[in-house]
């Protein structure tokens, strides 16, 4: 999900008049988007989200949203909820996006983790990467660990865990194919090693690199994060500025509890914890290490 939920115009690529939405409908939607996915759709995102579901309800046969809402809450699969969340996020992302993040995880995070999990006689270093949208993060961190460990990674437990929301963007991850505009930013020495170019121009991810990512499509808004152990890292990023301060606050407190003892968790450079939060200490912009 991470970045630019509702974000656009409204305009629809469907031909005709956009379906009319009543106040009572939005308020059922934007209730039910809030409960669900904690996205706090304000009144100025509502032509928004009729131009969003425009397809959706003409597909479906759906005459009102009324109807449409209607439908959502008696879907037992939440097949059409999955729909629905696919609908209303917009997933713009490229490989070193806010490079200074990588850096920081490259020549902080790793040196600093690896000497202390080596000194507790553990080689299992566990990175979640929440809000994952189509997979350049995860595979971004994937390459920067396999660079910091090289012939040693064989010896660790590594690996990556990266969920998000939409099944949509999932399906991109698991596949591992991008154009051009999302891996030129990439250093050419990597782009070499870790990627293969398509006849068509796109680049593939090698097998060997996707291989360690595990994508699981998971929902932040859950009581439960059903976790054995504490992550070492967990990026966040562009993810909880759509979400309300109560949202925030209690999603901050979860990653907390799954985040180790002297672990990192980063958020978007857009985003802040604010001052008066006491779980995690300020290291960097939109860097932060658990207490």
């Amino acid at each position: 999900m991470s970045d630019a939920l509702i974000a656009g115009q409204a305009a629809f690529p469907d031909s005709g008049m956009l379906m009319s939405i009543s106040d009572e409908e939005f308020g059922l939607l934007r209730s039910l988007i809030y409960q669900r996915f904690g996205i706090n759709l304000t009144d100025q995102k509502r032509s928004l989200l009729v131009g969003r579901l425009q397809k959706i309800l003409r597909q479906s046969g759906h005459a009102s949203f009324k109807s449409y809402y209607e439908a959502l809450l008696e879907d037992k699969t939440e097949q059409a909820l999955s729909l629905l969340v696919d609908r209303i996020s917009t997933n713009h992302t490229y490989f070193f996006r806010e490079k200074s993040h990588f850096e920081f995880f490259s020549d902080t995070v790793l040196p600093q983790l690896a000497t202390a999990l080596e000194q507790r006689g553990s080689r299992d270093i566990r990175i979640w990467c929440a809000g994952c949208s189509s997979g350049e993060e995860a595979y971004m961190l994937l390459m920067l660990l396999r660079e910091f460990l090289g012939n040693r990674y064989c010896q660790w437990d590594g690996g990556i865990l990266a969920t998000d929301i939409s099944s949509r963007v999932l399906d991109i991850a698991r596949r591992g194919i991008y154009p051009r505009d999302r891996v030129k930013m990439l250093p050419e020495s990597l782009l070499r090693k870790y990627f293969r170019s398509l006849s068509d121009g796109q680049y593939e991810v090698v097998p060997e690199l996707r291989q360690e990512a595990t994508f699981r499509r998971f929902n932040l808004m859950n009581d439960v994060f059903p976790f054995k152990k504490p992550f070492h890292v967990i990026f966040c990023r562009n993810v909880m500025i759509y979400f309300d301060d109560p949202t925030r606050k209690a999603l901050v407190q979860k990653f907390h509890r799954h985040t180790a003892e002297g672990g990192y968790f980063f958020l978007g450079h857009s985003e802040t914890l604010g001052r008066g939060q006491n779980l995690f200490r300020y290291l960097a912009p939109a860097v932060y290490h658990k207490q």
